[in-house]
């Protein structure tokens, strides 16, 4: 079996989950009830270049809520799926969808709800402050948090083992 950094050359699709990931997953509520979530423009910038490259960017959560509507739309994620209660079922219309295979999908994930599909995809990561049984099962643990820079680290391993980095794409908005 391929090692890590050789299957990244392989990426066509990053799926990531949100809270916990996308998220520190730590959720404020006010006093009128509105959720309110904090992310990392690192993350950010990196999901942004990876679609400019023309990757798969696609959000997976298990929330309906508009803060990660509105964020997916801000950072131009045309594959969001939110309120999913059968994270699996939906992964496979996703791949269905986008016409895509397993060992093309790089999936992010940080909770049980996410373990099914990381036992499937071409690679899982998980944030450094995931579950345990994630971390299990993860090919790779990045150094970050979730929500403090995972998902930028994964990105910029992605593009470096394509040599898809530190081209004008990177330098021209």
């Amino acid at each position: 079996m391929k090692n890590y950094k050789e299957k990244l050359k392989n990426i066509t699709t990053l799926i990531l989950d949100y809270d916990g990931v996308m998220s520190d997953g730590k959720m404020y509520i006010t006093e009128e009830g509105q959720e309110i979530r904090a992310g990392n423009v690192k993350d950010g910038y990196i999901i942004q270049l990876l679609i400019k490259k023309g990757f798969n960017v696609v959000i997976l959560s298990g929330s309906h809520a508009k803060s990660i509507l509105w964020r997916s739309k801000s950072l131009k994620i045309n594959h969001i799926h939110l309120g999913v209660i059968n994270k699996l079922y939906e992964y496979e219309l996703i791949k269905q969808n986008l016409n895509i295979d397993d060992q093309e999908i790089l999936f992010i994930g940080d909770d049980l709800p996410d373990y099914e599909i990381m036992t499937r995809v071409g690679i899982s990561v998980c944030p450094a402050d995931a579950a345990q049984e994630i971390k299990e099962v993860a090919d790779y643990i990045s150094i970050y948090k979730g929500g403090e820079g995972c998902v930028r680290e994964i990105g910029e391993q992605i593009l470096k083992s394509q040599n898809k980095w530190m081209d004008k794409d990177c330098f021209e908005w």
